[in-house]
């Protein structure tokens, strides 16, 4: 197995720095649960011609050091030879909306990366996606308040974690994350009735360019302080090798293909997924359990030889100190999978992990460090490799410090 295939299916999301349906198709809207606070959006009056529209976006860097890389000659391990300190430039992303009215659209630009425990770092990109450096570019009719359909470059239905780190409790995502789809060209429609919200999307999943993607999720509201959302995904027929997928910082958007066989992006363009969380709010702390399964058919078209999947499960939280400018966000995460696919890591890796993250904010202006620790209690199939120059190692710790700006 070549150094990028055991990374693949870390990297798939790493790269990308997917949004998902807690953005609710954009970002600005930050669920209260998060450990970050956006500020009020800059409002634009443009009178007759487009109305009132909003402007928001941010910035972030970070410090890091992790172990488990390897050394070039000594064998490369799972995490290849990169460094084992730096510094990166995370996002740099901004917002322009109109969310009232009858026609109302979203434009997200910039560059993004995000980082999945247990992988590395990887580089801000402006080439992720077939819309180039428009992460999202949608127009959205909204007849009437309960019902509204959009249709560009849309959001993700799948997870409660967010590609824009500033959206989490944790800079640092889990497995669940990393097997989801991303922003992707679709037609999506929302309906709410009473304390039920449910959205239907239809496109082209992972903007492969093949529209044969269905995605589902519904939110229901019990209180102010209990919601379950569930969620679902599916390809409806199957997406070949020839086709595009997501780029990176140094692989563009019409260099990417999806490949064929199980240590391709194969298995997740022609998956099915099932989740659910639930987020449970008491004073000045939040708690979101979630569960997600997703699997592949054996499918010889596109060289999937037999069936495989991932089950993980995480328990996320988050605390404001009172009035205070300080938040505790973290989450903890168990996943295992089997079939000869490379869901996460390696084929038929398990593990578990921890991130805790303290966050200081002060209006516009946010200071984070997160720890975070993976242990893989299988390296998985026979010759899988693990961390370290040894290529053996079942643990992998990242330090992280970010400083980042929102507006």
């Amino acid at each position: 197995m070549t150094k990028d295939n055991r990374l693949r299916s870390g990297l798939i999301r790493a790269a990308l720095g997917a949004s998902t349906a807690l953005s609710a198709l954009g970002f600005a809207a930050i669920p209260a649960a998060h450990a970050l606070t956006a500020p009020t959006p800059v409002t634009i009056d443009t009178g007759t011609f487009l109305g009132k529209l909003t402007l928001s976006g941010g910035m972030d860097g970070y410090a890091y050091a992790l172990t488990g890389v390897g050394n070039s000659g000594d064998g490369y391990g799972l995490l290849g030879t990169g460094k084992s300190a730096g510094v990166e430039f995370q996002n740099g992303l901004i917002q322009l909306q109109k969310t009232d009215g009858l026609v109302q659209f979203t434009l997200l630009a910039g560059g993004n990366s995000s980082w999945v425990l247990g992988s590395k770092p990887g580089g801000t990109s402006v080439q992720t996606f077939e819309t180039g450096p428009f992460r999202a570019a949608y127009i959205t009719i909204a007849p009437t308040a309960s019902f509204s359909i959009s249709a560009g470059h849309v959001a993700s239905l799948e997870g409660y974690e967010s590609g824009v780190d500033w959206q989490n409790t944790s800079m640092l995502t889990t497995d669940i994350f990393s097997v989801e789809n991303s922003n992707s060209m679709g037609v999506s429609a929302t309906y709410t009735i009473g304390p039920v919200a449910a959205t239907v999307t239809f496109g082209d999943g992972f903007d492969t360019q093949v529209w044969n993607f269905l995605q589902a999720s519904a939110t229901y509201t019990i209180n102010d302080s209990n919601n379950l959302t569930g969620y679902f995904a599916t390809n409806l027929g199957h997406t070949g090798p020839n086709a595009h997928i997501y780029g990176s910082a140094t692989t563009a958007y019409t260099s990417s293909f999806v490949g064929s066989g199980p240590l391709s992006s194969s298995p997740f363009v022609n998956s099915t997924m099932f989740g659910a969380y639930y987020s449970y709010t008491i004073g000045n702390l939040n708690v979101v359990p979630e569960v997600q399964y997703v699997y592949a058919k054996q499918n010889s078209q596109v060289g999937l030889t037999k069936f495989s999947s991932n089950f993980a499960a995480a328990v996320f939280a988050s605390y404001q100190f009172g009035k205070s400018p300080f938040s505790l966000g973290g989450w903890v995460q168990y996943f295992t999978s089997n079939g000869p696919d490379n869901w996460f890591l390696n084929p038929r890796a398990q593990g578990f992990g921890v991130s805790i993250a303290p966050t200081w904010q002060k209006d516009h202006l946010f200071v984070r460090g997160d720890i975070g620790w993976l242990h893989l209690t299988s390296l998985g199939s026979p010759g899988s490799a693990g961390y370290g120059t040894s290529a053996t190692g079942r643990d992998q710790a990242d330090f992280l410090l970010e400083a980042g700006v929102l507006f």
